[in-house]
């Protein structure tokens, strides 16, 4: 994710696809598989969201918990997204992408312990979670904004596209999962667990920082 993340000449995370965007600009009507595609498509490469998830899930290790998270998440993300493009709620890009930059600096520092050590309080996790849920949710919804959907079918290509994006994050989930639990059971998982969520801070600051630069100078 890193690798991705400094290597990219441009840093976008909801990036539309030149294809993609010029196909739904074109088509009208009810196109169910199409959006269900591209919704997966669009959270398996949002490496923000995975990031966030990443961070959400580390210390995580029952199901019931997990579930419960990742849960929360979607419920954000999914209200804010359907009703940012079925009311046409125009955020900008930038300050919606900051935040949720933000979102994984707050993860990592959760994970650390930092605001039990600097403040003396445990922010509520869920409540946290459902919260910056929400603003992911504006970040998929400005995207797709971009892409112009025809009112013809918008109701259900929009279900249809929150679909999507729930079954690209369980895959992505079952990927992270997979690869977690076999990192938690090999000694090194202790020794570099702080290391992993300072690095997944200074991801969170990288892609802050460029969207707040980018709220400051682009039109």
């Amino acid at each position: 994710m890193l690798f991705l993340i400094f290597s990219c000449g441009v840093v976008e995370a909801h990036g539309v696809a030149e294809g993609d965007k010029g196909y739904i600009k074109e088509i009208t009507g009810v196109h169910i598989l199409p959006f269900i595609y591209l919704g997966a498509k669009h959270m398996i490469t949002g490496y923000d969201h995975l990031l966030f998830l990443f961070g959400v899930i580390f210390f995580l290790y029952r199901l019931k918990h997990i579930t419960t998270y990742v849960s929360l998440f979607a419920l954000g993300h999914s209200t804010t997204m359907l009703a940012g493009v079925f009311f046409n709620i125009a955020i900008s890009s930038y300050f919606i992408d900051a935040i949720i930059g933000l979102s994984v600096v707050y993860k990592a520092l959760d994970n650390v312990g930092a605001f039990q050590r600097w403040f003396g309080v445990q922010p509520n996790t869920k409540l946290a979670t459902l919260i910056f849920g929400f603003f992911h949710g504006f970040g998929l919804s400005t995207k797709i904004l971009d892409y112009e959907i025809s009112p013809d079918g918008l109701f259900p290509n929009l279900l249809a596209f929150n679909v999507g994006v729930e079954i690209g994050q369980l895959i992505a989930l079952s990927m992270i999962l997979i690869a977690m639990g076999f990192w938690r059971r090999t000694e090194s998982f202790w020794r570099h667990a702080y290391t992993a969520n300072v690095a997944m801070m200074g991801a969170g600051f990288v892609l802050m920082g460029y969207q707040l630069v980018g709220l400051v100078v682009m039109p």
